[in-house]
């Protein structure tokens, strides 16, 4: 961080976003519905939901592109209704899709984003982050012919050029091979560990697991959030693993049965799921005791718990 950038960072308090019951609405459809949470600084804090959820459009009211239709709350310090352009100063936000110039090279974009911020001085601050994402080979390529991975790093680089407080990353991502993906989110845990305050959106569990702290939202509801063990505590999923022949026909059976709430295939087993431990041991005692599958006691996992809470709610574009 520059010198400026940490003082104001000092500034900030320990709750970099604090907001409440923001709404918003397009169309008359509710897109994000009555909306708190709160982030502290240093943390990585995974967003996550399916698509449609509400995510990015929480992501841009956040950092001052849209405005709530109601609700208040601050980020950074800066009141998200009335000091928007203040937020936009010390925010870096990488969008979905690629928004750099395809027809410049790697150092090219960078140096125009130096000049964009007053960088003092633009090629030094360029070479900076070449060196620091590995772009060296790449630094004379134009934007619009790197892979998807070398695309999300120099988006990266160009998102973190200025120095910005709080990073909100709206699906990094998506598209992106696994190697990459791991060498960007090893990115982000150096930037974390540096300071920065990081807002990531993803359906991807593993990343999700990689989150300090973890917000899910569906279909515009925020459902739960908190650590990735305390979201799957609170979730009170009692769980077994089932294993051996016939598990799709198995799988059937167990929807239409009462005390069984999630049955989903996990490779070659099946992770069946109840909200009430002795419901669902009720539910399937027969088919526990006379097989041929077999039945272990398990643990809910993160895909679990959102497949459950998925299953609670409804499209708000149904």
């Amino acid at each position: 961080m520059t010198g400026a950038i940490a003082t104001r960072a000092a500034e900030v308090p320990d709750i970099v976003i604090d907001v409440q019951g923001l709404t918003k609405s397009f169309g008359g459809r509710p897109v994000v519905k009555n909306l708190s949470m709160q982030v502290h600084r240093g943390l990585i804090y995974g967003f996550l939901g399916p698509n449609g959820s509400g995510k990015t459009t929480t992501l841009r009211m956040l950092c001052g592109l849209l405005t709530p239709g109601s609700g208040h709350g601050t980020c950074l310090g800066y009141d998200i209704l009335t000091q928007s352009a203040e937020i936009k100063r010390h925010v870096g936000y990488m969008t979905q899709r690629f928004s750099l110039y395809a027809d410049l090279s790697v150092r090219e974009n960078l140096e125009f984003v130096a000049r964009v911020y007053n960088l003092d001085d633009p090629h030094a601050a360029a070479d900076s982050a070449i060196r620091r994402l590995g772009l060296e080979n790449r630094a004379s390529q134009l934007a619009g012919e790197l892979s998807g991975g070398w695309k999300q790093r120099l988006a990266l680089g160009a998102c973190i050029l200025p120095g910005p407080e709080l990073l909100l990353l709206d699906e990094p991502t998506a598209g992106v091979d696994p190697k990459a993906r791991r060498d960007f989110w090893d990115e982000i845990h150096t930037l974390a560990h540096q300071g920065m305050t990081v807002l990531v959106s993803t359906h991807y569990m593993d990343e999700a697991e990689r989150c300090h702290e973890i917000a899910y939202i569906a279909y515009g509801e925020l459902l739960a959030q908190g650590t990735v063990d305390e979201v799957i505590a609170h979730a009170h999923l009692a769980t077994y693993i089932v294993t051996g022949p016939d598990l799709a026909e198995l799988a059937e059976r167990l929807k239409a049965m009462d005390g069984v709430d999630m049955v989903a295939p996990f490779g070659t087993a099946l992770h069946v799921s109840g909200r009430d431990r002795a419901r669902l041991d009720a539910a399937t005692k027969d088919l526990r005791e006379q097989g041929p599958q077999v039945w272990s006691p398990g643990e809910a996992t993160l895909e679990d718990v959102f497949i459950d809470l998925m299953s609670r709610t409804k499209d708000n574009f149904a």
